[in-house]
């Protein structure tokens, strides 16, 4: 297979219960499938897949409800185990020798890789959850809880500039300051041996609000307003990107009312997930350790006794160096 061949995806249409999947493959090997979180679809790992297509069949997607994913009826709330059961779907699908197949997911969809590794252990053989905002597990889950729900109440109210503001505002406190940094277990004192030095962790109010131009809003950040539906792209974004912005752009109302709370409020099987921990690894960005999804994550992590990676940036670092973030998922992905 050339190199042209291997990073031009293959898309195609997958029924589950309720909805159409779009869903595009890479490459070739063992089976990974990388799960968009926020509002953004399989467009916000073009560039990661091309580079992982080398080593893995690479699977992405547009989640039920988002972009080319329509659902059958109205959209309702959604929940994590119905997206769940969409990738174990998926997996079937592009594993039909039933290899179990490598996960990731950010943000909202690491919430989901959770769940498929909780109740479809045999179907995964790694699991790399960045950031998943469970505030269940945060040291004060009512303020996680509270802060969610008033960023939904304001888009209900204002749209989704109010709504984004809102976010910035509550994740402004960083989340673990003041706190005195936790012990590492075993797993992460040896994996990560400089991951908790208090000199490298850093407040960044601004890393759940990312600029539209990167086209890839996040849960925690949604890029633009619904009261702006005459916004541009900026000229300097190409076409592909700028398409990839407006699909974003428009999953944003469904996201903030029918996402964000039910993902965020999810409460983790911690007793299947360490039955299952030599399978799951934790990932928190680097510039991103005291906000609310990293403190959640680590939380996790502890719990569970999953060994934590550092990934490059903050919240959404795979789309502030797509290469580097790359990178890094290889080496989580390859060890052993």
């Amino acid at each position: 297979m050339t190199t042209t061949d291997r990073t031009a995806p293959r898309t195609g249409l997958l029924t589950v219960d309720g909805a159409t999947l779009h869903h595009e493959v890479r490459g070739e090997g063992p089976l990974l499938v990388m799960m968009p979180g926020g509002s953004a679809d399989a467009g916000i790992y073009d560039a990661i897949a091309a580079d992982l297509a080398d080593r893995w069949t690479v699977a992405t997607f547009d989640p039920r409800g988002y972009s080319r994913s329509p659902l059958d009826g109205p959209v309702t709330e959604q929940l994590p185990a119905t997206h769940a059961d969409d990738i174990v779907r998926l997996i079937e699908v592009l594993s039909p020798d039933g290899a179990p197949a490598a996960l990731f997911g950010s943000s909202s969809s690491a919430v989901v890789a959770l769940d498929v590794l909780a109740r479809h252990p045999g179907r995964v053989s790694r699991v790399v959850a960045h950031e998943p905002p469970v505030v269940e597990l945060l040291p004060d889950p009512e303020a996680g809880r509270a802060l969610f729900a008033a960023v939904r109440e304001s888009f209900r109210r204002d749209g989704v500039t109010a709504a984004m503001t809102t976010m910035a505002e509550g994740l402004a406190p960083a989340w673990g300051e003041d706190r005195a940094a936790p012990e590492p277990t075993a797993a992460e004192a040896e994996a990560e041996p400089t991951a908790r030095d208090p000199e490298s962790i850093a407040p960044e109010p601004e890393a759940m609000a990312p600029e539209p131009e990167r086209a890839a809003p996040e849960p925690a950040a949604p890029a633009s307003s619904s009261q702006e539906e005459s916004q541009e792209t900026p000229p300097e974004v190409p076409p592909a990107q700028a398409e990839v912005f407006r699909r974003m752009h428009a999953n944003l109302p469904v996201f903030l009312e029918h996402v964000l709370c039910s993902f965020s409020g999810y409460a983790p099987d911690l007793a299947a997930l360490k039955d299952s921990s030599a399978h799951l690894v934790v990932g928190v960005g680097r510039d991103s350790r005291t906000l609310l999804p990293a403190v959640a994550a680590e939380a996790l992590a502890r719990r569970v006794d999953a060994r934590v990676a550092e990934f490059p940036g903050g919240h959404i670092g795979l789309t502030e160096d797509p290469r580097a973030f790359a990178a890094r998922l290889r080496d989580v992905l390859l060890a052993p």
